[in-house]
């Protein structure tokens, strides 16, 4: 499903450029789990951005389904986002002026699809949170693990197959970090290509791979047992 070959990022400065990823060469198969760990600073991020087409490589060639994207234009990364990779965000990125509703329907919007259509799948996206309670309350009524449940809703709405999350648990409370967990995974198990960027090690009984960057390189891939917590192994 997502493919790095020889993958650079340096980020240019007139006298100190910065090599933010060194030489990345990864595959990530279709409706894993994978985490993305390391110090700050090591690479997480931006490797996340690359993959959401929010920012480009420097050199190397990314794959996503086996369609080369080196020749992407930004309307084909629009696209993609609109159709094919969610993203969630540690701080949510939620809009303050709208409620939860129309905060999951605006990608559904934007991508053209009809208003009624859309706020239809806002709300099943929303209840499939346990947020059905909570349509009509804006970001401010929420509390952090409910606004991140409904960034996770708005990520999800469009039915992506590649998610990218940036520290999703970052802002939380054990419990809640916990929660979004469970339901990100439950995501993978439906067949989702899931990659989240995390310094939790709360995360890792969850994941069939952690990915651990240092300096911009991958140090390390362990494999792992995912852990189904209705009980026993997947």
């Amino acid at each position: 499903m997502i493919e790095l070959n020889e993958i650079d990022k340096t980020y240019p400065h007139p006298v100190h450029p910065v090599a933010a990823l060194k030489g990345i060469t990864l595959r990530i198969e279709k409706g894993s789990f994978s985490l993305l760990m390391g110090p700050s600073g090591c690479g997480k991020s931006t490797l996340l951005n690359l993959i959401g087409g929010l920012d480009q490589p420097t050199s190397g060639d990314l794959l996503l389904g086996g369609r080369p994207t080196r020749d992407f234009s930004d309307a084909d990364w629009t696209r993609l986002r609109q159709t094919e990779i969610g993203m969630i965000f540690q701080f949510f990125n939620l809009l303050p002026m709208l409620n939860a509703l129309e905060n999951v329907a605006l990608p559904l919007l934007l991508r053209g699809d009809r208003p009624e259509e859309a706020k239809a799948r806002a709300r099943t996206a929303l209840v499939s949170v346990g947020l059905g309670g909570r349509l009509d309350h804006r970001p401010s009524a929420l509390s952090g693990g409910e606004m991140q449940r409904v960034a996770i809703a708005r990520a999800d709405v469009v039915s992506p197959q590649i998610l990218l999350a940036d520290e999703p648990t970052g802002n939380l409370d054990s419990e809640n970090g916990e929660e979004i967990l469970k339901l990100l995974s439950s995501r993978a198990r439906a067949g989702v290509t899931l990659l989240l960027a995390t310094h939790s090690p709360q995360a890792v009984p969850y994941a069939d791979q952690v990915i651990h960057l240092k300096d911009g390189r991958v140090d390390r891939i362990d494999r792992i047992d995912r852990i189904d917590r209705t009980g026993g192994k997947r």
